[in-house]
């Protein structure tokens, strides 16, 4: 076979068969298919797309570079989630520690945050101490001893979508579905859990722009996860406003715990509620949302996240420290009426501009900046009203304080937003 050939027949539209997929991914990690080609091959999938089988074979040819988590030593159904990526998204912080509270083991590779989404693992690491580099020895015992681990991805994992990401990244083919769907279910599917939840952002402050995308790109990876016997449920979510109330990684720690002591906004309490209440149907435990939400803010979630912070190296008395940003900048309403909209891309740039992201994987992270917000759609506001604080090290430039203001939407409309917008199973 060639690379040439198949770029050829993949770009006048044609399907690919099984060993051309395997030939031309192989050859890829090998070295005999260089960058240049496999670039080129990669737009015209973004121009062509994939067939379901293409897809199929694409994922489990990446599965099959690297090397795949055993869990069996665990105990249980093992669960496993992922987001697709957003604003304010610290939903795992919680959410793992809430399903392992129930006795369901949760076994989660997570990875870093790039551009105006956050990552987990970046998250944690706002905590001292926190080690998310940890062998799958340590990662599997951690599981069996404690119900939970969030670590990051090892390098020896799917090492072509790697590889593929890298030349995605800076050939502008990243949001095409084939891709995206490969890319996320060979790391889940390697990473050894039997249940995934796929949380599939959409809206402002995510890759998926418009429900129809985010619906195709759900049912892509739901099938993907099922026919290799990986039960996997999509839940569809608005990213149209940053998720909760903080943006940034010391503050999303920080509103976190809040939510972990019930004291966080009931909107987002609720909201990762309903994805517990899913992630343990897909374990085969049945709870009301009542039992979840007293399993959430009785002390029960909090106690285990605690126990996963000390695990992996954390320092309790660092987990409960505030922010040390230097500058503390308040935000207050200009009009009287209600919050209609809270871009959360612009705000997700706002905070990486602060230090709080990076605009490329080199940049370093400032843990202890970004914004947190008082006021959210829907919320009524007043002439003078705390709308956001934003912490940063620096006195903020009057253009950037002008540019805030700007796209704080107060209308005399109330909106009621919606987190969960569908269900795909």
């Amino acid at each position: 076979m060639r690379a040439v050939d198949l770029i050829q027949k993949k770009r006048e539209g044609e399907e690919l068969s099984t060993e051309e997929i395997k030939w031309l991914i192989e050859s890829y990690v090998a070295g005999t298919v260089p960058d240049y080609q496999m670039s080129a091959f990669a737009m015209a999938v973004y121009f062509k797309g994939m067939t379901m089988r293409e897809t199929r074979d694409l994922t489990m040819t990446m599965v099959g570079t690297g090397e795949q988590i055993d869990l069996s030593a665990i105990a249980g159904i093992k669960t496993d989630k992922h987001s697709t990526g957003g604003v304010g998204d610290k939903v795992t912080l919680i959410l793992a520690p809430l399903v392992a509270s129930f006795g369901v083991p949760v076994a989660k590779m997570s990875g870093r945050g790039l551009g105006h989404t956050g990552g987990t693992l970046d998250k944690l690491e706002a905590i001292k101490g926190f080690q998310v580099e940890r062998n799958q020895e340590d990662f599997i015992k951690q599981v069996q001893e404690i119900g939970v681990s969030v670590i990051g991805q090892s390098d020896k994992l799917v090492k072509a979508d790697k590889m593929l990401y890298a030349l995605r990244d800076v050939t502008a083919t990243v949001d095409i579905i084939p891709l995206i769907a490969s890319s996320v279910m060979s790391k889940k599917i390697a990473a050894g859990a039997d249940r995934i939840l796929l949380d599939v952002t959409v809206g402002d402050g995510a890759f998926m722009k418009t429900i129809d995308d985010a619906v195709k790109l759900s049912e892509t990876m739901v099938a993907l996860g099922n026919e290799v016997s990986r039960k996997t449920i999509a839940v569809i979510t608005d990213m149209s406003q940053p998720l909760g109330q903080a943006i940034g990684n010391r503050l999303e720690v920080l509103e976190a715990l809040q939510i972990m002591q019930g004291q966080g906004r009931t909107d987002v309490t609720h909201f990762i509620c309903e994805l517990a209440q899913i992630m343990l149907r897909l374990a085969g435990v049945e709870c009301s949302l009542d039992v979840i939400h007293e399993h959430l803010v009785s002390g029960e979630t909090l106690k285990k996240f605690e126990a996963m912070v000390s695990a992996q190296g954390g320092n309790l008395e660092d987990l409960y420290r505030p922010s040390a940003a230097k500058v503390i900048t308040e935000i207050r309403a200009e009009a009287e009426g209600y919050i209609e909209a809270l871009p959360a891309l612009e705000f997700g740039l706002f905070a990486m501009r602060l230090g709080a992201g990076r605009a490329v994987k080199s940049d370093n992270l400032d843990y202890e900046t970004g914004i947190v917000f008082e006021k959210k759609i829907g919320d009524s506001v007043q002439v003078g009203e705390l709308v956001a604080k934003v912490y940063s090290e620096e006195v903020l430039e009057t253009k950037l304080l002008t540019e805030f203001q700007k796209n704080v939407k107060i209308g005399r409309t109330q909106v009621t937003p919606k987190e969960i917008i569908r269900i795909i199973s």
